[in-house]
């Protein structure tokens, strides 16, 4: 990022059991990215009441901004529910796609509810969303919505949900970066718009 640093909003996770490993993965990351990160996160809860301290005690010490939780299995949520409640993070990481929608049910309502940050993982369902692209005739209908692809509809898709509040889809050609951002602007999927993708995403 060199002297751009200031223009980028750095998240980054802690992901190990042991306290020591973990000491060294914060001193890591904040060494990345000039000595401090806006979002630290607790990497699929892992050993979680004790990463909770130590990036506490760094975001204390103002070398962290906001501190979150990240889990992708539905088996965890319950835990992550609790994580969310206690009342220590200001944001969670989940997946949110047309094929993965578990966290409509709970997460995603509590996350509004208690103000918390949601960052969206997986938009593209790992890849396994995008092999197949509907055609450009079946997307006609999301053109008012600035949709000219299906990643686009994928990605608006997760952003129409009111408590999200970005998405991180992965990509390997810079080119692709542009596309995606201009799936983060208004106006927002409604509920008919939102059934269309899941329909897309379904005969795929």
């Amino acid at each position: 990022l060199g002297d751009r640093r200031g223009e980028a909003t750095v998240a980054t996770k802690v992901w190990t059991a042991d306290d020591e490993e973990a000491e060294h993965q914060i001193d890591a990351s904040l060494g990345y990215f000039g000595g401090r990160v806006e979002v630290f996160q607790v990497h699929n809860l892992v050993a979680w009441p004790q990463r909770l301290e130590q990036l506490e005690a760094r975001r204390d010490a103002g070398q962290v901004d906001v501190i979150g939780a990240t889990h992708w299995k539905v088996a965890a949520f319950d835990e992550l529910e609790s994580v969310m409640r206690s009342g220590r993070i200001a944001a969670v990481q989940i997946p949110y796609n047309p094929h993965e929608r578990a966290v409509e049910e709970r997460i995603l309502p509590l996350a509004g509810d208690l103000g918390l940050g949601v960052i969206l993982m997986r938009p593209f369902a790992a890849g396994g969303l995008v092999g197949r692209a509907p055609s450009a005739e079946e997307l006609a209908p999301l053109d008012d919505f600035g949709v000219r692809t299906w990643p686009q509809a994928l990605l608006k898709y997760g952003l129409s949900h009111p408590a999200a509040s970005v998405s991180i889809p992965a990509t390997s050609k810079p080119e692709r970066m542009a596309e995606n951002a201009a799936a983060g602007e208004p106006p927002w999927f409604g509920p008919e718009e939102k059934a269309l993708v899941e329909r897309l995403a379904g005969s795929r």
